[in-house]
């Protein structure tokens, strides 16, 4: 079952399959109650980031679930704007406080650039924060450290200037839009490709060539996207704050053939309207 299995990032760490993600999941109730249904029907896979501001009901859930620590694998991210050693170390600290843990399992820099500049050349910054990274996972606070919207180029830089790969890149990936540039460049070196907003951020959930796609596998839209990132060898991260469509979403074991694959390869003029996530 999807729930049991795992990547196997570069240094050896296991990664469940699939993500549950709690990205625009308000903080409070709503939070809580979506990550203790998550981990009630069997995820134990949890993304968050400090900029959700939600880490704390995303840790009160985790610690009122009493699933023990080494069971469930813990991302959060460094807001995208800071891009220095100091407050990268005073941001990971701050995350590390409001989960109220003593490690975390994946740790990300969220964007190469802040939000309100995106596209911008922030390299230097991204290779002072990067270092800081490397230094908190040698002191075992992380246990696996990455990115999150990354190009080819910002990952090169980073392991130029520290001979320290990241072990994921988290990007925006959906039916009919892949990045298969940073996509093949990530595979092709051992970097897990994790797939947020895998419903294009609800776009996909009205799709009529999806939605005939589903039909003939007697499975929901949700349930194809998730088996499509699956069977591209990326992790998905779904995100919902409704019981029976954070259950369903697990229910992914099956196979999709190979023609029907390449029919949703080959729906490239899926492209979100949406901006990317903060």
């Amino acid at each position: 079952m999807i729930k049991d299995e795992f990547f196997i990032l570069y240094n050896g760490v296991k990664i469940p399959k699939i993500g549950f993600g709690t990205w625009q999941t308000k903080d409070g109730i709503e939070a809580y109650n979506s990550v203790m249904w998550a981990l009630k029907y069997g995820y134990r896979h949890i993304d968050t980031a400090y900029v959700y501001k939600n880490e704390q009901s995303v840790g009160k859930a985790i610690a009122d679930s009493k699933i023990n620590r080494e069971e469930i694998f813990i991302t959060t991210k460094l807001p995208a704007s800071v891009k220095s050693y100091d407050d990268a170390k005073k941001h990971f600290n701050e995350s590390l406080a409001n989960l109220g843990l003593d490690y975390v399992d994946l740790y990300l820099i969220h964007a190469p650039w802040p939000w309100d500049n995106v596209g911008g050349d922030y390299t230097s910054g991204n290779i002072e924060a990067w270092r800081a990274l490397i230094e908190l996972y040698n002191e075992k606070k992380i246990r696996a450290i990455g990115v999150s919207n990354f190009h080819v180029k910002d990952i090169e830089a980073l392991i130029k200037a520290t001979s320290f790969k990241p072990m994921v890149n988290q990007i925006r990936y959906f039916v009919g839009n892949t990045q298969e540039e940073i996509t093949k460049y990530c595979q092709a070196n051992d970097i897990l490709v994790e797939a947020y907003s895998p419903f294009a951020t609800g776009e996909l959930l009205e799709n009529k060539e999806v939605l005939k796609m589903a039909s003939k596998y007697n499975k929901s839209i949700p349930q194809i996207c998730l088996r499509y990132c699956i069977q591209k060898n990326t992790l998905p991260l779904p995100k919902s704050v409704h019981e029976d469509r954070i259950k369903a979403n697990l229910d992914i074991d099956f196979v999709i053939n190979d023609k029907d694959m390449k029919y949703l390869d080959s729906l490239y003029h899926i492209v979100s309207t949406r901006p990317f996530r903060d």
